[in-house]
């Protein structure tokens, strides 16, 4: 699935080409997603300027000025730039044509994604009881402290629970944690300041780093101009089970948590 990092290099490729486009039409070939894409969508929006393209976790928020599309890729959605008279594929559900003719276009095999309308983005449901986003400085060592306290899940279920904070994927899960140094499967309310310390600044650091990387392509995931993205080739235990950690050379081992995979260094991470 898409995370925080590949969705912000998304919008990061978006927005100089769409910013203060005017929208022509839009044109949907399967409106079933996992919601339906709004009848109205194209009377609500055309002839309407981007005025704005932000992110919130996962969600891409494309301001029209009477309102906000809201886009989530899903489990295989992307959102490229289709080339003059390109056809669309098979999975390739719907364009948005702009008046200088661009077009953007979105893929989604599994048509787990959506494209939704909002008056009020503060309120709708699918955003309105997120926590803060990861590299702002609401999230701090204080405020994951007091998460933990009141949580006795493992804290790798706790920092990817986008109600504490949006956007820390299971890739970005694995690797914070091993570099902080906390294993997947502590209880979150053992960890003390410090080691939530550790975890705000390594959560910070590996997003940014996915971020400048282009996110991680394991499977659907491309950017808007089809490139992938590298964060996979720079990590440190995800997906390398029985392989040398790269500080100490003990073998990284792998867990499951919640029907996903965790990886570990069972010496780096104790």
């Amino acid at each position: 699935m898409p995370e925080l990092p590949e969705v912000e290099t998304t919008r990061q490729g978006l927005l100089p080409r769409l910013q203060g486009r005017t929208l022509r039409r839009i044109v949907v070939r399967n409106p079933h997603l996992r919601w339906p894409v709004p009848d109205d969508l194209e009377a609500r929006l055309t002839g309407l300027p981007l005025q704005a393209l932000d992110r919130r976790g996962k969600y891409l928020l494309f301001g029209f000025g009477t309102g906000t599309q809201i886009v989530h890729l899903g489990m295989s959605g992307s959102l490229r730039f289709a080339g003059p008279g390109e056809p669309a594929a098979l999975h390739d559900h719907i364009d948005w044509l702009f008046d200088d003719g661009t077009t953007l276009r979105l893929r989604d095999p599994r048509r787990f994604g959506a494209v939704l309308w909002t008056d009020d983005v503060a309120q709708h449901p699918l955003l309105a009881h997120l926590g803060p986003e990861p590299l702002t400085s609401g999230f701090d060592a204080s405020y994951l402290h007091a998460q933990c306290q009141r949580r006795t899940a493992a804290i790798k279920q706790v920092v990817m629970d986008a109600q504490v904070v949006v956007g820390v994927g299971n890739i970005y899960a694995s690797e914070s944690l091993f570099h902080a140094g906390i294993r997947p499967a502590t209880a979150a309310r053992r960890l003390s300041r410090p080691a939530c310390a550790r975890l705000v600044e390594a959560i910070k650091r590996v997003l940014a780093a996915a971020i400048a990387a282009g996110g991680s392509s394991l499977r659907d995931y491309v950017a808007s101009d089809g490139e992938l993205g590298y964060f996979q080739l720079q990590t440190r235990v995800y997906d390398r089970e029985g392989l040398p950690c790269k500080i100490c050379n003990t073998p990284i081992r792998r867990i499951v948590q919640g029907q996903r995979a965790s990886f570990f260094c069972p010496a780096c991470q104790r």
